[in-house]
């Protein structure tokens, strides 16, 4: 299994930017598919951003297209959101995921991810 480790979370005003990392360890992240999640207080974890293991593809969630970018470094074994004009809405803890199989029509779904990270919290006051 690879392990994962998120950073950059914090606080900042609405509007502002935040860029989140995930780095892992004991395996090559080129060979998994990643996600970012997240979890508000009081509610279900949802689907962020997807890309692929080459890093070609990417998938958003349409509250967060054109904000967030989704990244990643695999020869730096990380991955990257960066998010901009960030929302009070955006408020949550953040979790990386990795996949080393993925149903190609269930990769926004959290079960598809063996590996998931500690989580990084992101508020963001109005």
């Amino acid at each position: 299994q690879v392990q994962l480790v998120e950073s950059g979370g914090g606080l900042v005003q609405a509007g502002g930017s935040l860029r989140l990392s995930c780095a892992a360890s004991g395996r090559t992240l080129s060979a998994y598919y990643m996600g970012w999640f997240r979890q508000a207080p009081g509610k279900e974890r949802e689907f962020v951003a997807f890309i692929s293991a080459s890093g070609i593809s990417t998938n958003y969630t349409d509250s967060v297209r054109g904000r967030f970018t989704i990244s990643r470094d695999n020869a730096k074994n990380t991955m990257f959101l960066q998010m901009n004009s960030l929302q009070p809405e955006d408020t949550a803890v953040y979790y990386c995921a990795a996949a080393a199989q993925l149903n190609w029509g269930r990769r926004t779904t959290f079960d598809s991810y063996e590996n998931w990270g500690q989580g990084t919290q992101v508020t963001v006051s109005s």
